[in-house]
């Protein structure tokens, strides 16, 4: 890894873990030690202990007394809550941007469309897709504009982004082929405001999602 820089040690440190979590460099399921992060980092364990901390709040990690710390596994019952979460979150956040959203805002989300396009019919990267992805959804709700809807998102964030980037890893043409052509779904009905139909839409979407990884889980 990366030596951290000093913004904010702490969230530095949190940072540089999550990135090798989403990239797949530390995996579902593996112990985090701190010796050895503090050492690849340069910082002190208590930086460590904090950012892993912030993790934890995440949902990425998870600490037992005594046991340290692992990376969240890549279990079915996992899988389903935190789509079931995510689709009920999403619906409100779509139907929500449909009502409130103006015509700039939608703009930006036929930007990362064309981008998402653009990955796709290229290199099709698969963390690129799935970070323009997760950034898709960042714009809805930051349109939706309702703070604890977005509190809400973000407690979940982190866990949805791991399992999305283990989706394309497992099954990388299944989610390049579906990717731009659902979103460019949702971005028009959004800029036309059509709720009928948009939130059965959103959580379709979504556990659409959470059958992909299911399905690549049990291949």
């Amino acid at each position: 890894m990366q030596p951290a820089r000093r913004r904010g040690l702490a969230e530095e440190a949190a940072d540089r873990i999550r990135d090798e979590i989403l990239t797949g460099r530390f995996a579902p399921g593996s112990a985090l030690r701190e010796v050895e992060l503090a050492a690849s980092l340069r910082v002190s364990r208590g930086s460590v202990r904090e950012g892993l901390a912030i993790l934890e709040r995440e949902g990425l990690v998870h600490s037992e007394w005594h046991r340290g710390t692992r990376i969240i596994g890549l279990t079915e019952t996992d899988i389903v809550e935190v789509y079931a979460v995510r689709a009920a979150l999403d619906r409100l956040a779509t139907l929500t941007a449909a009502r409130r959203g103006r015509p700039e805002q939608f703009d930006e989300l036929d930007r990362l469309v064309a981008a998402m396009d653009r990955e796709a019919r290229g290199a099709a990267d698969g963390g690129r897709l799935v970070a323009l992805d997760i950034e898709f959804h960042d714009c809805v709700y930051a349109i939706a504009g309702n703070a604890r809807l977005i509190s809400a998102w973000e407690a979940v964030r982190s866990q949805v982004h791991l399992f999305q980037a283990n989706r394309v890893r497992l099954s990388h043409e299944h989610y390049r082929t579906r990717v731009v052509g659902e979103h460019r779904e949702l971005a028009a009905l959004l800029r036309a405001g059509r709720v009928e139909g948009l939130g059965d839409l959103a959580e379709e979407h979504v556990q659409s999602a959470c059958r992909g990884l299911l399905d690549s889980l049990h291949a």
